[in-house]
């Protein structure tokens, strides 16, 4: 009966939905440093099984299909693209960026993350009161280990090798701050985003493992550059176009299903 049409396209009317919001989030952050883009994976439901296939009929034939209605379709899933961002140059001392793999470790509330601990791609860095080094987003978050320049040294006097070496020159010496760390994880599509740019460690994503720059798999550190966002607007408004033409089918499913249920109560009345 046409209920199970409309049950099914009700299915991908919401599974829909929810691919627009993602598409829509990946727009919105297109311009977003260090910016990972999102997908939706779908799967479908249950089947109901009305002929079973392989089945003998009197004659000893063997039915060579079956007869299977699908119930529909959900979101399985959003997998986090981790593909490397475009290089922007700024100039800037305290922009760093992660060419290849790792991210930088900040420190967080206990809720929000395990141990205390987010990370991020982004690495608009600057200095806090205390002359720490911190993320340049809405809370400041300090990165982890803590990094301190003195307060008679200015940024332009700050260098950042390959392998994460934080240096400054100060009365003519050049002296070390301290070392950059990147953390890796077995699985980072099972990392969980939570906003300003930062993702917190899950059971998914297996335990962080710290090493420095260069080594273990590990990205090198670029100064002066940013990570743009990996998003690519040009397919996100193809699959944008995409998504509405498939919500209007399903509305039309759903639309057509009403039709033939009015049809039948119809008949019955005559």
């Amino acid at each position: 009966m046409a209920i199970l049409s409309l049950h099914s396209a009700s299915s991908g009317l919401s599974a829909l939905d929810t691919k627009l919001e993602v598409i829509a989030n990946n727009i919105a952050n297109a311009g977003t440093q260090g910016f990972k883009g999102s997908r939706v994976m779908f799967e479908d439901l249950m089947y109901q099984e009305r002929e079973q296939p392989g089945t003998e009929n009197v004659n000893g034939d063997i039915r060579p299909t079956g007869v299977f209605v699908g119930l529909g379709t959900k979101v399985s899933g959003t997998q986090l693209d981790f593909r490397q961002g475009g290089m922007e140059p700024t100039g800037r001392t305290l922009d760093f960026t992660i060419q290849g793999s790792g991210f930088f470790a900040v420190q967080v509330e206990d809720g929000l993350g395990v141990n205390g601990l987010a990370y991020t791609r982004a690495g608009n860095f600057a200095l806090n009161a205390n002359r720490e080094l911190v993320v340049a987003n809405s809370n400041g978050r300090r990165l982890v280990p803590a990094i301190t320049i003195p307060e008679d040294v200015p940024e332009e006097n700050i260098t950042v090798t390959a392998d994460g070496i934080v240096s400054f020159i100060q009365n003519g010496q050049t002296q070390e701050a301290g070392q950059l760390e990147l953390t890796m994880f077995p699985n980072t599509s099972g990392l969980q985003p939570v906003g300003e740019n930062l993702f917190v460690e899950t059971t998914a994503s297996g335990q962080a493992i710290n090493t420095t720059p260069t080594e273990n798999g590990a990205g090198n550190i670029l100064q002066g550059f940013l990570e743009a966002s990996n998003v690519d607007p040009t397919k996100e408004l193809i699959d944008l176009i995409r998504t509405q033409r498939l919500f209007e089918m399903n509305s039309q499913s759903i639309q057509a299903a009403d039709e033939l249920l009015r049809e039948v109560a119809n008949l019955r009345r005559g």
